[in-house]
């Protein structure tokens, strides 16, 4: 293990998806979501084809014996990414990366649901108190008022099931690590996803100018380089100490959000997002003490039988 190596990964991966972010937030006024979906994924294919080959597995590495879990697996992730785009054209970065952080609360919840997961009152308290965060993010988009319009209610709708699918997403995937090695699940995902965004072409693809095509592009590029540094990151610390980091996302997105932008954040939004990150760190930390009691009951038992 070489911790700090894995943290730098970690570091520089939520760098790489939030200047995807950025980018495909910039572009979103020119560009509808399914189309910078296809951007997003095609161009990560020639990063993980490169990052296949410098591993010697471009051979073998991307063979599956589950397709059909990959086909799944695509549908979900590239709903949960159509969705976390359109979110990005109709919010400020900053409110679209809090909301963001329900996925990983949720997947707790699904894991019990569809994978038989133990989860007890502590983890279970700790996604309700992340929930209560996510609706004080949301809650100036869901009052009634005059100044709120149906399309800011319906918006932040949007963003919320895009967590939800994200998180769903994340299920598929431990499921498929059962089988799959982590290249191929890479590998098979970009693929899938920029297969099924062209069937979002009858709903308005448009020619982008120079400027915004240079920007999708560029946002694929980042997001396949993201995805190397995540997987990359687990090689060398543990979940539990690498997790963490996937909040400072939210100092990147406030500082990019003001100076780029010129979105200033409200307390309400610093609030809520304050409230999930605690709940996201809660659940990290009970993570990490249940498999050190795990780790300690495993060498118990190992002596004992020695």
């Amino acid at each position: 293990m070489q911790p700090l190596r894995g943290i730098l990964l970690k570091v520089l991966s939520v760098c790489m998806f939030m200047g995807m972010a950025s980018l495909i937030k910039a572009a979103s006024s020119q560009v509808p979501p399914g189309e910078a979906v296809f951007f997003r994924s095609f161009f990560a294919i020639p990063i993980i084809l490169g990052w296949l080959a410098l591993r010697g597995e471009l051979k073998n590495g991307w063979k599956t014996a589950n397709p059909m879990g990959h086909f799944w697996r695509g549908l979900i992730g590239t709903t949960a990414m159509g969705l976390g785009f359109t979110g990005l054209g109709l919010f400020p970065l900053p409110e679209v990366t809090a909301i963001g952080y329900a996925a990983p609360l949720l997947v707790v919840v699904f894991a019990a649901m569809f994978l038989n997961e133990q989860v007890g009152i502590f983890r279970l308290s700790a996604v309700a108190l992340g929930m209560v965060g996510v609706l004080i993010v949301l809650s100036p988009r869901l009052s009634v008022g005059a100044s709120m319009g149906i399309s800011e209610t319906l918006g932040a709708v949007v963003v919320l099931m895009g967590a939800v699918m994200a998180a769903l997403a994340q299920v598929f995937v431990r499921k498929l690590v059962a089988t799959e090695g982590t290249a191929a699940i890479v590998f098979w995902f970009s693929i899938t996803s920029a297969l099924l965004s062209l069937l979002t072409i009858p709903w308005g693809w448009v020619l982008p100018s120079a400027a915004a095509a240079a920007m999708l592009v560029l946002a694929g590029l980042l997001g396949g380089m993201g995805q190397i540094f995540l997987t990359s990151s687990y090689r060398f610390a543990d979940a539990s100490l690498v997790a963490p980091f996937d909040y400072s996302s939210m100092i990147l997105a406030l500082g990019i959000g003001y100076f780029i932008f010129d979105e200033v954040p409200t307390h309400t939004m610093i609030l809520g997002a304050a409230v999930v990150i605690l709940a996201g760190v809660l659940i990290i930390w009970r993570e990490q003490r249940l498999g050190l009691k795990r780790a300690q009951q495993r060498k118990a038992t190992g002596n004992v039988g020695s």
